[in-house]
């Protein structure tokens, strides 16, 4: 290229920007670069106050002006608003992500309690004992099944492998149990 970045008009610019997204012309984005670089730098600057962040927010609006340079739309606007557009975009979501808390598993209002609230244990106490109460009143072989079924999770066919009961025996005095402990806690409630 003859003309130097200062000589440049904004249609040469766009046509360095369609060869960009066309092409992936390097030396087009490099024109566009060594202009738009310190212009992107000096309004990052202004508005992070932050040399470095300025620096860093300058790369990311830069690469995204590589990366998304075939959607650029002359019709729509000249490349230079539409590369500050970019810059405006990168400003706000590193904006975002600074003032997004970090995340602190150790924050009260993340960690379980240790102990759970005391009417909620006493509920269950009182639960726990009318089930107790419940399962006295069961004939001895229905609370048998009940135990090895439901403590031990023995399967129906390993219970009654072990007492030598046929399954259909097992399966209906379970059924039994549980509409006996329905009814007994029902009543109770």
């Amino acid at each position: 290229m003859t003309e130097s970045v200062e000589e440049l008009d904004q249609r040469n610019f766009s046509q360095l920007l369609a060869a960009v997204g066309r092409d992936r012309d390097i030396e087009a984005f490099e024109t566009i670069f060594k202009y738009y670089g310190p212009k992107v730098r000096a309004y990052m600057a202004k508005l992070a106050r932050d040399g470095q962040a300025a620096e860093e927010l300058m790369q990311e609006t830069m690469l995204a002006v590589w990366n998304k340079a075939e959607q650029f739309d002359p019709t729509r606007g000249n490349v230079s608003s539409w590369i500050f557009t970019i810059a405006r975009n990168q400003r706000i979501d590193a904006f975002r992500r600074e003032k997004r808390p970090t995340f602190d598993p150790s924050d009260p209002a993340f960690v379980p309690d240790d102990v759970p609230p005391a009417d909620v244990e006493f509920e269950g106490r009182q639960e726990a004992d009318r089930l107790r109460r419940a399962m006295e009143t069961l004939p001895p072989e229905q609370l048998e099944l009940l135990k090895m079924s439901f403590y031990r999770e023995a399967s129906h066919s390993m219970i009654a492998a072990e007492l030598g009961l046929p399954m259909g025996t097992v399966k209906s005095r379970i059924r039994l149990a549980f509409a006996k402990l329905r009814a007994a806690l029902e009543e109770r409630a």
